[in-house]
């Protein structure tokens, strides 16, 4: 299993560089505007985003071809129920932690952790037989929910800054 490393492109960015053994394998590039990006994964864009507004499945396309699909089953929960070429996991957020785990038949078999409490650096680990375009699509939903959280505690700390 080998360890991927995210790394913010900038310090209020939400595009980050991922690295493997220290040498570049993909950018994240998050829109800022709804649920959508794209992925830069050797060599190719692959267009990740959100069916519907607010609802529908998170897709990953190359080319307009659908890749894999995650399902959020609960607005209220980080997880996803992920599909790719006939198999599912579980990606999960840890509660009051920022981390994620991967599950496959109920066993503990990836995950992505940051690397202190306060960074957007983050290192994340998958099973050597998913391919690397679906490593990156799970790490975009786990930076999904990251900065649906921070952009949540945004909007609150402006309205008790208002008050």
């Amino acid at each position: 299993m080998g360890t991927l490393e995210l790394i913010p492109q900038s310090w209020l960015s939400w595009n980050f560089n991922v690295l493997q053994d220290g040498r570049s394998v993909a950018e994240i590039d998050i829109s800022r505007w709804r649920e959508k990006g794209v992925l830069q994964v050797d060599g190719s864009n692959y267009d990740v985003y959100r069916e519907g507004f607010m609802r529908g499945a998170f897709i990953l396309e190359l080319n307009g071809t659908r890749i894999a699909a995650a399902e959020k089953p609960s607005a209220l929960a980080r997880l996803f129920n992920v599909e790719h070429a006939g198999r599912s996991w579980k990606w999960e957020g840890r509660v009051f932690r920022r981390s994620f785990v991967l599950e496959e038949n109920s066993r503990a078999v990836g995950s992505l952790t940051p690397v202190a409490m306060v960074t957007r650096k983050a290192t994340a680990e998958f099973p050597d037989d998913m391919p690397l375009p679906v490593r990156i699509f799970m790490i975009w939903l786990a930076l999904l929910m990251w900065k649906r959280e921070a952009d949540s505690g945004a909007a609150s700390a402006a309205v008790a800054a208002s008050s």
